[in-house]
């Protein structure tokens, strides 16, 4: 996170009168032109951090003027919060000197240093910032696809999937079968799906406590597993159960239309199917031909920088970068390295910062959260972990309720940090 991260600046940031959204042109002609694509929590740190430090014009293109984050959103699911505060707009971006344009790239032609818009408008750049986020892998669940996302819902990407997931569990039947089915690595936010389990099993026991909750994983185990498998055992009576790969859980398919899983052949019926399917790199960055034959695109771990261009970066979980986890936290840090390796790039000057770092929280139940983060240094071969920590699974309430409050207060500051 950004140096200054603190009540002070948090409370300043906030305070400006809000300011329109500028047109697609860019202002500063004299300058270096910096575009950044995608306005999540990788480009726009990333846009903030270079419009602050001045000396280049900043332009972030996104397609909705608001934005909803992913991260937090199972406490949607859970009722622990409402959708709402989960999004935020780009005013604060713009009262920090980035030019914000809605709109949509539909083309990266690269030669030409022009990012092609829907409305065939063109927006030309210096230096390219891609963070397009995830798409989901064509066929990766057999039976699904997102023309049947209505029926059986992904919510991996926030905003409608994540209430329509709500109201369905909401209205299973006394008793019903819910099932989750789990993605292979990687994917965005490894312990998420398991967190989103704790939050639909605590709304389950206030609404339908005899439901049982069926998890049906390709992996043999998962982040934070005796944290979750822990939490289960203390919070839902016996409600849920995870079936990994030895039990055919590498072996799915769906049938929407009967709202069936199948587990290597054998159906079993449910009420609420959650398909989280296996993913790859947002779909800009294929059309921009930054990706190799795993659907994500390679960079340098030192910078960010594109192993395809050298003029482009890429940030958050589309990129390859080694081992640093697909989350908000880690996004926000490469995007602190990518733009400091982008001025170094413009102007010749000014150091890198020496390390990646990554952390989150997931909740088990309300004021019952666990933590996961580390330390990450760029290596030849990739970005390494080098420190780690993780929440003890004997921890006393008082404990787990210090770790809830933090990720709460975390959230309020980062979200402020990068939007306010």
């Amino acid at each position: 996170m950004r140096g200054g991260l603190t009540r002070r600046r948090v409370l300043a940031a906030g305070a400006g009168l809000a300011v329109g959204l500028a047109a697609p042109t860019l202002r500063g002609q004299g300058l270096p032109r910096v575009l950044v694509i995608g306005g999540g929590a990788g480009g726009a740190s990333c846009a903030r951090t270079l419009a602050e430090a001045g000396g280049v014009a900043v332009t972030l293109l996104e397609r909705a003027p608001r934005y909803t984050t992913c991260f937090f959103s199972n406490h949607v699911i859970g009722g622990l919060r409402p959708l709402e505060s989960l999004q935020f707009g780009y005013e604060g971006l713009a009262r920090a000197g980035v030019q914000v344009v809605i709109g949509e790239a539909v083309a990266v032609e690269r030669s030409a240093r022009l990012v092609r818009l829907a409305t065939g408008e063109g927006l030309v750049y210096d230096r390219l910032v891609v963070s397009p986020g995830i798409d989901f892998v064509p066929d990766a669940v057999p039976g699904w696809s997102e023309d049947v996302a209505e029926i059986m819902p992904h919510a991996w990407k926030a905003g409608p999937q994540t209430l329509l997931l709500k109201r369905q569990i909401e209205a299973m039947p006394e008793g019903g079968t819910f099932a989750l089915i789990a993605p292979p690595a990687p994917y965005r936010c490894p312990p998420a799906p398991y967190e989103r389990v704790s939050m639909i099993a605590h709304r389950l026991k206030q609404v339908n406590p005899t439901a049982k909750i069926l998890i049906f994983d390709p992996k043999d185990h998962f982040s934070k597993q005796t944290l979750f498998e822990n939490g289960w055992g203390k919070y839902t009576n016996g409600m849920v159960t995870w079936f990994g790969p030895e039990f055919g859980a590498a072996d799915i398919e769906v049938r929407p239309e009967t709202m069936e899983v199948l587990v290597e052949g054998e159906a079993e019926k449910v009420d609420v199917c959650n398909v989280i399917p296996a993913q790859q790199a947002g779909k800009l960055a294929h059309l921009a031909g930054l990706t190799d034959a795993t659907g994500w695109a390679p960079v340098d771990p030192f910078t960010m920088r594109s192993l395809a261009d050298p003029n482009i970066w890429v940030l958050g979980d589309a990129s390859a970068q080694g081992a640093m986890p697909k989350g908000a936290f880690a996004a926000h840090s490469q995007a602190q390295m990518a733009a400091a390796a982008i001025r170094r790039d413009l102007f010749g000057a000014g150091d890198l910062p020496d390390h990646y770092s990554n952390i989150c929280w997931s909740v088990l139940a309300p004021r019952d959260a666990v933590k996961l983060g580390g330390i990450y240094m760029p290596r030849a071969e990739g970005i390494t972990q080098t420190e780690s920590v993780i929440s003890a699974a004997g921890e006393d309430a008082a404990t787990r309720q210090a770790t809830y409050e933090e990720a709460q207060t975390w959230y309020g500051a980062f979200t402020q940090d990068i939007f306010g």
